[in-house]
């Protein structure tokens, strides 16, 4: 999955703003091989959102698996959904530049060994972003159903009274 994709992929599942800004910061923030270091407190303060409301946000994104949790303050991207293969290492400024490769491979063969993981992050595709998307789209079209019918029998139960 490219870049593009993913674009498309996030602008179909996330329709609140802070999931989505959340991840342009998780995008702007990440390392090589789509290593995030940041707590979610330091997300709250860079969104200028509370810290529960960061974490509601940063649950949503893992529930999808584009990202995952590898330690306190330390997130992974799933690898289809980095961006950054190589890392410019600070202080090599004024000398040739160093890099750091990261091989997606290794990164890939943990997260897919990991059983604890949903399929979703194991084995990510665009196929399985669709269906999952569908899913939720149906889900959201039968939390909008049920609301209707309570609405309407609030409006029947007043009108008996």
């Amino acid at each position: 999955m490219d870049s593009l994709e993913f674009f498309l992929v996030i602008a179909q599942f996330f329709r609140e703003a802070l999931p989505l800004r959340l991840i342009l910061l998780m995008i702007a923030c990440q390392r090589a091989g789509g290593r995030i270091y940041l707590t979610q407190e330091e997300m709250a303060h860079v969104l200028d959102v509370a810290r529960t409301k960061a974490n509601e946000a940063l649950g949503e994104i893992m529930s999808h698996g584009i990202v995952f949790r590898v330690k306190r303050g330390v997130y992974q991207f799933n690898p289809p959904y980095s961006y950054r293969v190589a890392e410019f290492i600070s202080g090599t400024e004024t000398v040739d530049a160093e890099y750091r490769r990261i091989d997606q491979h290794e990164t890939i063969a943990k997260i897919r060994s990991d059983e604890s993981l949903p399929d979703l992050v194991r084995f990510p595709s665009l196929e399985r972003m669709r269906q999952e998307i569908e899913r939720m789209r149906e889900e959201r079209a039968k939390m909008r159903a049920e609301r209707r019918q309570e609405r309407a029998q609030q409006k029947k139960k007043g009108a008996e009274q």
